[in-house]
């Protein structure tokens, strides 16, 4: 039996968000340089868009290019921009046919001109879509986004407009550019580094964690069926003791 006949789709994780790493190390055991590595990651991010569509995923978020990136050399940058960017552009009729919306987040003025026109030009024609929403964190880091919502609660504080004794978690969750969006359910990380770097940290506060040691541009369909099935067999607890995890009427809850 495949972990795709596994999944009970009853029990599906909304969103889950995914750090796809190990696209250099891929290229360097190749002999490859290290642009080869994401060019091979397409195939992959590919693979994994249609996985999730085919079972019902409703959020998918792919961290494809963090602030932190910009200080990579000038030659890799333009090359990861050019590839990014071309891809998107080549991926919007299928994802337009498949009724994929794209979103994106981050710091999308800091993209080249004509990237990030080319960008929100995609945005655009799949706007209306009412399927999987596959949102693209480009220049993007969760410092950078928890920084811009604290200075725009504090000009609204400034404006009069916010109470400072009235923000709360729903407040800064608002001002973050995932307000639109529920947590991510699920994190999976490629390539078997054990960290989050920088990403959707104030998202990820009860987001179940699966790290592979499986390099991006390997992972397809059944790595992220795999993935899905483990963080079904968990128990999400929020805080609370297993004994809580009960509905009203004394039955056992929903672990997920």
């Amino acid at each position: 039996m495949t972990y795709k006949e596994k999944i009970d789709k009853s029990r599906l994780p909304a969103h889950v968000a995914i750090i796809m790493d190990g696209n250099g190390r891929w290229a360097k055991q190749r002999g490859y340089d290290r642009i080869v590595g994401h060019q091979n990651g397409v195939t992959s991010v590919r693979e994994t868009t249609e996985a999730a569509a085919e079972i019902g995923i409703k959020y998918l978020t792919l961290y494809a290019f963090s602030t932190e990136n910009w200080g990579r050399p000038k030659q890799e940058v333009d090359a990861l921009m050019e590839l990014l960017v071309g891809t998107i552009e080549k991926e919007t009729p299928t994802l337009n046919k498949n009724n994929v919306r794209l979103l994106a987040i981050g710091d999308l003025a800091r993209l080249p001109e004509g990237a990030e026109k080319k960008l929100r030009n995609c945005l655009k024609q799949t706007e209306n879509n009412t399927g999987l929403s596959l949102v693209l964190a480009l220049s993007y880091s969760s410092r950078w986004e928890i920084t811009a919502a604290v200075k725009a609660m504090c000009q609204e504080v400034k404006a009069g407009s916010l109470n400072p004794d009235d923000i709360s978690d729903e407040t800064v969750s608002s001002h973050l550019n995932t307000c639109n969006m529920p947590d991510p359910d699920l994190l999976i990380r490629t390539s078997g580094e054990l960290r989050i770097s920088n990403f959707l940290l104030w998202q990820l506060a009860y987001t179940e964690l699966y790290f592979t040691e499986t390099h991006w541009p390997d992972f397809r369909k059944e790595n992220f069926y795999q993935a899905i099935y483990e963080y079904q067999q968990r128990e999400r607890r929020f805080g609370k003791q297993s004994e809580q995890l009960t509905t009203e009427n004394g039955e056992p809850k929903n672990n997920l």
